[in-house]
């Protein structure tokens, strides 16, 4: 143990997280001879306690930090030992090891203890609460007592985050768990009633039964030796486990003891330099009260607390910052992310609120009263805007709110966008400028900025976000930026499609364990918002088959999932396919009264195409019931896929046309329809020089001469309008289909993810000419293979809509929003201010709040406060 007469001691109680941080920072520091004793009373070092569930594999280790930190001469852990005593007086701390630690400096690191309410039968054996390594394991050992027997089942009280992060652990063990709570949703500290029913939902499709407005009145043994609970319904529910997550309490009893002054709800009450009432006392995390906030269970204020202590006790004058409240979960593989004023609590704030129940999201933005600044928000099934957004709380936002939420896919805010000053990781308080001035130091990997920031080394959200402020740097710089897809893989989209061809694994699980980047630290690699819609569609480029099968329903985009175009609103555009623009008039005539029906808003599109705008998630199911028995199918709007195909009339029809561009155009669209790919793809067909198909502007262009076809690749419109360029002329028909074949699949297993054919080919070692080796002349000798790899496709090809009404439980997915099986009538549209929308057929009979800035459809207005 560290000690000599002249050093000056630091006793650090308890051997948590908290604990942990603050010897971290003393060291980093320098401790210039002072010396650190931690008295920990679990058998363990410092562990995670926020990823506490991954201890259900029993050999997942969670210490925190180096291991070396505990070998230094200067720094001494005694786990397994409690302190019973503070003893001011002499400044000294006993143990129950009989030892007497003299203190200059004593730092109360305690933390909380798990709460059970107290309800006749708590105290069997069997019944447990859960907080720490050793309740996990008793959990596991239980259930290890029950084998041979059937399968067990599970009882949770609490529906807060250590009750789900329970109930996910458990589902896992193949256990049968049932969630009760008093409150009237999930985590209702955090999420309003929307975003608590969402994450309902999104619980119960794991296969766990969430019970909201019960808890336990009585637990009794049975016959069986399984518990037998009494809720408050009167109800009876049997299971072989109960656990308790209802809460913890500070565990202050040695502050009480000691005469310090103490919270009125609990907790050692500091000052805003984290001092207790005693100037030699100081309280870190979950066991300090905080002026005017209480004790608050959260990793980012303990990191905070324990760096101002560090500051104070090396003579430094460091203050409390506040809390930040950001806190972005992954309970059971399912996103929930809260950041700022959550719960909308600032005056006459505004709520931007977008439902999907089909993808199981509910986002929402609070904004001032003006909509345009940022105040906080809630994320759940879909977080990936958190890391982007979470800094720009208290900033404008540079586009309308509603152009950042999963409705609109719009891009988020960029890297480049954030000013220094935003705190891109909360957990450690790192800025924005403080990364970009480590990367110009030399930190030129993420583990480098981890190492030098402590960014993204805590809950790991910011990462996304870290990575690319990086290759912004690097690229300002001049530096070449990795192709990894992600920090979840090392290769490239190409270098994976490859990988899994070859291979031949057909789900995320299997790619990510045989391809995906492996953890030091043995937690499982369960990919991101960037590599799982990607592999999804590498799966579907391979394979095929209905794209939401075998679990990729969850991989997909907001679009994909729905098998629909989601409009800004939060409402559905439903769009038909019409190869080559040719329809009959039957069946305009069926689009015409589904219209009418329905109340869509119609447009014909620059790919001849009638799109129907507005349709609710529920009603999609019986348009395209409709729209198939009239003979139609999807047309791929809501994919990364091949879209359209345009033409002109051709020599059908037209004096100049000099081949038949509507027949060649509908060949195509009918041959490369719902072919997934890295981005949307079009074609377009043109019967003369006259051009009047635009097909130069496509990604595909095909344009006749009287001696076939000209084939153009490369060409897009967007942001960046590029023509296409000329590949090969005069080209027969059955000539010309083989080449597209070979573009369109080379495309497809070799471009970037969201990479449009025109920057593949310009960042392809050789451009076009290495187009024309590899695709013309086979200089890889793979034409044959893309040719029959297209073929296929082209066999397999089935219409997903047609598919999805075949099968009930493929329709489930369209159910109304929230939990009810019919659609609700009453929801209104609010039109955003200068903008015209469409009128909704219900908009005279409808209450509107008046601070809903968002729409009808799955969107979901809330009243602010």
């Amino acid at each position: 143990m560290p000690s000599s007469p002249n050093s000056h001691r630091i006793v650090v109680v308890g051997g948590g997280p908290a604990a942990f941080r603050l010897v971290d920072a003393l060291t980093t520091r320098g401790l210039d001879g002072r010396t650190v004793t931690v008295v920990g009373e679990e058998p363990h070092p410092p562990y995670d306690r926020v990823n506490l569930a991954r201890r259900w594999d029993p050999g997942t280790d969670l210490r925190l930090g180096d291991p070396s930190l505990w070998q230094r001469p200067d720094v001494a852990l005694l786990s397994g030992e409690r302190v019973t005593e503070i003893d001011r007086q002499e400044r000294v701390v006993r143990t129950d090891a009989g030892r007497a630690l003299e203190y200059d400096e004593l730092v109360l690191a305690t933390g909380s203890n798990a709460w059970a309410p107290p309800v006749p039968g708590a105290e069997l054996a069997g019944v447990h609460v859960y907080r720490t390594i050793a309740d996990v394991d008793r959990m596991r050992q239980h259930l290890g007592s029950l084998t041979g027997r059937k399968k067990p089942t599970a009882l949770i009280v609490g529906g807060g985050l250590l009750g789900l992060e329970a109930a996910g652990g458990l589902v896992t063990q193949g256990v049968d768990v049932r969630v009760v709570q008093l409150a009237p949703w999930l985590m209702p500290a955090q999420l309003d009633q929307g975003g608590g029913q969402a994450l309902g939902r999104l619980i119960s499709d794991l296969g766990v039964q969430v019970q909201n407005d019960v808890g336990p009145r009585r637990i009794e043994r049975s016959e069986t030796g399984s518990f037998a609970v009494t809720l408050t319904d009167d109800s009876l529910v049997a299971a072989d486990l109960v656990i308790f997550a209802v809460g913890v309490r500070p565990r202050d009893e040695l502050g009480r003891d000691a005469g310090l002054e103490i919270g009125p709800r609990g907790g050692v009450v500091v000052d805003d330099a984290c001092r207790t009432s005693d100037p030699r006392i100081w309280a870190i995390g979950e066991v300090a009260c905080l002026p005017e906030r209480g004790c608050v269970g959260l990793v980012a204020p303990a990191n905070a607390m324990a760096e101002v202590v560090a500051d104070r006790v090396l003579g430094g004058e460091g203050t409390f910052p506040g809390v930040d409240d950001s806190t972005k979960l992954k309970l059971s593989g399912i996103d929930v992310a809260v950041f700022g004023d959550a719960l909308s609590r600032t005056e006459d704030c505004l709520d931007v609120v977008y439902a999907d129940p089909a993808r199981g999201v509910y986002q929402k933005l609070v904004m001032s009263d003006d909509g345009r600044t940022l105040l906080g928000g809630i994320l759940v099934g879909d977080a990936a805007a958190y890391a982007s957004l979470r800094p720009m709380v208290g900033r404008e936002l540079g586009a309308e709110p509603a152009s950042y939420l999963a409705a609109a896919g719009a891009e988020l805010p960029g890297a480049g966008e954030l000013p220094d000053d935003a705190q891109v990781c909360s957990c450690n308080a790192v800025s924005a400028g403080t990364i970009r001035g480590a990367v110009r130091g030399g930190c030129c990997d993420i583990a480098g900025l981890k190492a030098c920031t402590r960014a993204g080394t805590q809950c790991g959200s910011c990462v996304g976000l870290v990575q690319k402020l990086l290759n912004t740097e690097l690229a300002a710089a001049g530096v070449e930026i990795p192709k990894a897809v992600c920090e979840h893989f090392a290769l490239s989209r190409s270098e994976l499609f490859e990988a899994v061809r070859i291979a031949g694994p057909a789900s995320f699980t299997a790619i990510v364990e045989r391809f995906g980047v492996s953890h030091e630290d043995g937690t499982v690699n369960r990919g991101c918002d960037i590599c799982k819609p990607m592999v999804a569609s590498i799966l579907a480029s391979l394979h095929d088959e209905y794209v939401l099968s075998d679990g990729r329903g969850t991989l997909q985009d907001t679009n994909d999932r729905a098998l629909a175009n989601l409009q800004k609103d939060g409402t559905y555009s439903v769009v038909p396919r019409i190869p080559g623009g040719e329809i009959t008039p039957a069946k305009l005539k069926v689009i015409a009264e589904v219209a009418e029906d329905f109340g869509l808003y119609t447009k014909i599109t620059g790919g001849q195409r009638i799109d129907l705008f507005g349709a609710r998630l529920d009603q999609l199911p019986d348009i395209w019931e409709r729209l198939i028995q009239a003979g139609m199918e999807s047309g791929h709007a809501y994919g990364k896929a091949v879209r359209t195909v345009k033409s002109c009339v051709g020599s059908t029809w037209c004096r100049y046309g000099v081949q038949d561009s509507v027949g060649m155009a509908i060949e195509l669209e009918l041959r490369y329809r719902g072919l997934r790919s890295p981005h949307k793809i079009k074609l377009g067909v043109s019967g003369c020089a006259r051009e009047c198909a635009e097909a130069r502007s496509k990604d595909v262009g095909v344009i006749a001469t009287d001696k076939g076809w000209n084939l153009y690749v490369g060409g897009n419109g967007g942001f960046t309008p590029r023509h296409a360029e000329l590949l090969i002329g005069d080209l027969s028909d059955e000539m010309l289909i083989k080449v597209i074949d070979r573009f369109v699949m080379y495309y497809i297993r070799t471009a970037d993810r969201l990479q449009r054919t025109a920057a593949w080919i310009a960042e392809l070692d050789g451009g076009l000419d290495h187009l024309r080796e590899v695709i013309l002349e086979d200089s890889l000798g793979i034409c044959a293979d893309l040719e029959e790899a297209m073929e296929r496709h082209a066999r397999s090809y089935t219409d997903e809509w047609a598919a999805t009404l075949a099968d009930p439980e493929r329709l489930r997915r369209f159910r109304s929003f929230v939990n009810a099986a019919e659609p609700d009538q009453t929801i209104t549209r609010v039109p955003e201010r200068g903008q015209w929308r469409p009128p909704h057929p219900h908009e005279e009979d409808s209450a509107v709040p008046q601070n809903a800035v968002l729409a009808w459809g799955p969107t979901i207005p809330v009243r602010g406060r």
